[in-house]
């Protein structure tokens, strides 16, 4: 009897921190426990005292704050001091910089589902709607990506003019200053569908509407400044750029050369203004060549005490108009053959006023946490737009290439080989559309996700590599010839400016994403780190105390889940997608233990052990893409046709998250705690095959032929009627092929009984129509089924004194 009693003690104390409920519920939980089991229990009476003695040395302790901090708060505090690890003021405005949101959620070990379930479905107004279908699609048609990109090295200057004239920069501008006041969702929309035609255009139009001026200014700028620019920006009839980068400086803020001193001088018919004298080297800028108002980031110093007794004064954001005297502006760079305008910018001895500064006076120095909130825009909407934009394109046009090319009389799409890479084009696809629309959602509804935003740029730029390596495997000879008829060329250029812009990838991944994450989302360290700043003890009691309870819950969680397999824990729906739901609750709170583990045993050094800190990113950035794909089927109302697309991002995910768990372990310093961490993570082996080759298959068949699944998958490209474009050919000849599969079977059984000889397809029709097997209406449809394939396939071919004269041309230049 007591063994069962002392069982189910054990049992409670296991519930109480498997729930995580308060401290003093806890406590009195335990104390009715004790009481009934010294009651009715039949224990006798020195196990009764020594349970009691126990309980009330460990209770009272913990229920009373001075003697906890006394007894070990206090004690542990210096000790504190010294493993927590150090921060730059650059590092710290960073940190603070935007907002925690579910990412807070998955980094609790255990998510509340109804939070992100009842977050409201993505919806585009209307005018958002007849923005995308009007100007948007106007605008696609008027591109020429291979003249854009191989002739005029620029886009047309009607495209330009349109650009300008109908808002495309001012589409994150209120309405009462000019602009479109569009959502992040609809800002993320027309992006992703110009990047579907023209990466250079989408580029164009993708700076004004995140980190630029215009960003800026709506949160910092002065009423003088909005009035003055805003609708300027919003018209075009300026021409924004931000330079940020130095050649001495990228990711490395800290070690920024450009310099600006406060002095006095004389300025447009004043004496003594007082401003800054600049002196700046900046590249990679794009609008850069183009721009007539330069926003600028720069340090600022006070060598002559005129503002006050501090020298230096931190980074600071200007606004200057390119026509100012000693800026230097309008060379270019040349990335990768896309012609988006993009190059260095100089300045010397330039002289502005103070009133130059984002925001006036008051912003000096606030530059970095200015830059640091304002990056959400670039990481959250424009480049996971590009990216998926990009990701849904190779789907349409690879797979309806796969469909209608065929080697040894079979779609090269039905070979195992070409199929385990077109599922894996159509699972990733599906996850950046799921992550681009919930981060967009989150935006608008007012949040800053900055951890989740280094989290879509990183994953959903990669994935775009993935992709897109993947459609010029498939699609071989085609995808490397390059002309008008190559619609994915341009874009496989491209992969490297997303990886590279808005923070290099190797960095986000082994930076920024678990570095930032690690202290923001974390419900207790970044409030233990806050307390030793400001000496608090009794806030870093409270917080340790906490963070002491979370661990325990998270271990004694990521125990149970993993004897279970998850199967108890509960599911905010039911059917095929409940056990999604189970897992990645697993993997939560077995995230959230290795994670404590790694920043108690390495403290301040696993800052500088990245493979270490990247594998707990990834594992981080997996739970929320599987997080939105399960969000978007719902949000779709759960189409039956989208199950082996979720199913196929939830098990990759998985599968991912265990290797990244797996390498963590088998590379963390500390072997006795990478042994612990293992039998809490994998009590029972290691989980998750990741996707079956069946859902493969499902997955790959899917692009193959029109289906409302793959419509949903692709939708919001730009998508041509003319058959004369590169996409229109292969959705025009996938469309034949369709339908003309009866009649190709009819004359396979034909050619099987012997009825039919065999020959080149077009003497199989032939003799088909011949014999009556085909009827005339049957034999025209076939003969134009086999003209729109052979036009879909072939690739583009010059005269070479054309392309000489083209390379002579260019060297010129």
């Amino acid at each position: 009897m007591n063994l069962l009693w002392l069982l189910g003690f054990v049992g409670i104390i296991w519930g109480l921190f498997y729930h995580r409920l308060p401290l003093l519920v806890g406590t009195l939980a335990l104390i009715a426990t004790l009481v009934s089991w010294s009651t009715w229990g039949g224990a006798g009476g020195f196990t009764q005292f020594f349970l009691w003695s126990i309980f009330l040395l460990i209770a009272i302790p913990l229920n009373v704050a001075s003697l906890r901090r006394s007894l070990v708060s206090d004690r542990l505090y210096s000790t504190f001091q010294k493993v927590m690890p150090s921060m730059s003021d650059t590092e710290r405005e960073a940190l603070e910089a935007g907002s925690v949101w579910w990412d807070g959620e998955l980094f609790s070990g255990q998510p509340k589902w109804s939070k992100l379930l009842s977050t409201p479905a993505p919806k585009l107004s209307a005018e958002e709607r007849a923005f995308l279908d009007g100007p948007t699609d106007t605008l696609c048609s008027m591109i020429d990506d291979w003249v854009i990109t191989q002739e005029d090295r620029d886009l047309p200057p009607e495209v330009w003019a349109y650009i300008k004239d109908n808002g495309f920069f001012g589409m994150i501008i209120p309405k009462k200053y000019g602009g479109l006041g569009f959502s992040a969702l609809a800002h993320s929309s027309v992006v992703m569908k110009i990047a579907s035609r023209s990466i250079t255009a989408a580029v164009t139009i993708m700076v004004p509407n995140s980190l630029g001026p215009a960003e800026l200014l709506l949160h910092y700028g002065t009423d003088e400044q909005k009035d003055f620019y805003l609708a300027n920006l919003a018209k075009g009839k300026e021409v924004p750029c931000f330079a940020l980068t130095s050649p001495d400086a990228g990711s490395d803020a800290a070690a920024m050369t450009d310099i600006g001193i406060i002095c006095t001088a004389d300025f447009n018919g004043e004496k003594d203004v007082l401003g800054i004298r600049l002196n700046w080297e900046k590249r990679y800028i794009t609008l850069g060549p183009v721009a007539t108002v330069l926003g600028l980031a720069f340090k600022m110093f006070d060598p002559d005490h005129l503002l006050g007794d501090k020298e230096e004064l931190g980074i600071t954001c200007a606004l200057i108009p390119t026509d100012t005297a000693g800026v230097d502006i309008g060379n270019r760079h040349f990335p990768l053959n896309q012609a988006f305008m993009n190059g260095p910018n100089r300045g010397k001895d330039v002289f502005i006023p103070m009133d130059w500064i984002i925001g006036g006076q008051k912003q000096i120095g606030q530059g970095w946490r200015m830059l640091m909130e304002s990056l959400a825009a670039g990481r959250s909407i424009s480049l996971p737009a590009l990216s998926t934009g990009a990701g849904k394109l190779m789907c349409r046009g690879t797979g309806a290439y796969a469909r209608v090319r065929k080697q040894f009389k079979t779609p090269i799409g039905r070979f195992e080989g070409v199929e385990e890479v077109l599922a894996r084009m159509a699972g990733l696809t599906y996850m950046m559309e799921a992550a681009r629309t919930l981060t967009a959602s989150a935006v608008d509804m007012g949040e800053s996700p900055s951890v989740i935003s280094a989290v879509v740029k990183y994953h959903l730029t990669e994935s775009m590599r993935i992709v897109v390596n993947d459609a010029m495997d498939i699609q071989g000879g085609s995808a490397i010839c390059m002309g008008p008829r190559n619609f994915l060329a341009r874009v496989y250029q491209a992969i490297p400016i997303s990886i590279t812009v808005e923070g290099a990838n190797i960095l986000t991944r082994t930076l920024i994403i678990f570095g930032q994450g690690a202290i923001r989302c974390h419900p207790f360290v970044f409030r233990e780190m806050q307390a030793i700043a400001n000496n608090d003890k009794a806030d870093f009691d409270r917080a340790f105390f906490g963070h002491a309870g979370f661990a325990i819950s998270n271990a004694l969680r990521s125990l149970w889940l993993g004897l279970t397999g998850a199967r108890l824990t509960a599911s905010p729906v039911r059917g095929s997608t409940k056990r999604c739901y189970q897992q990645l609750s697993r993997m939560s709170a077995a995230f959230a233990l290795v994670s404590d583990v790694s920043l108690l045993v390495l403290g301040g050094e696993l800052k500088r052990r990245e493979k270490l800190s990247g594998r707990l990113a990834d594992v981080l950035s997996h739970l929320y893409l599987a997080s939105a794909a399960l969000k978007r089927f719902e949000d779709q109302a759960r189409p039956r046709e989208d199950l082996p697309l979720l199913h196929w991002v939830c098990d990759h995910a998985l599968h991912e998250m265990k290797h990244s768990i797996n390498g963590l372990l088998k590379n963390f310093p500390n072997r006795p705690a990478a042994w612990l961490m293992r039998l809490l993570v994998f009590p029972i082996g290691k989980p998750y095959a990741g996707p079956s080759d069946h859902l493969g298959h499902q997955c790959a068949d899917l692009l193959l032929s029109p289906s409302d699944a793959r419509d949903r998958l692709t939708r919001g490209i730009y998508m041509p009627t003319d058959t004369k474009q590169a996409l229109g050919r292969l959705e025009h000849a996938l469309g034949l092929q369709m339908e003309t599969a009866p009649i190709e079977k009819k004359i396979r059984a034909a050619l099987k009984s012997g009825e039919l000889n065999r020959g080149s397809l077009h003497e199989q029709y032939e003799q088909a129509h011949r014999l009556s097997i085909v009827d005339n209406k049957e034999y025209a449809l076939l003969l134009e089924a086999l003209e729109a394939t052979r036009d879909a396939i072939m690739v583009d071919e010059f005269d070479k004194e054309a392309l000489i004269c083209h390379t002579r041309m260019q060297s010129v230049e």
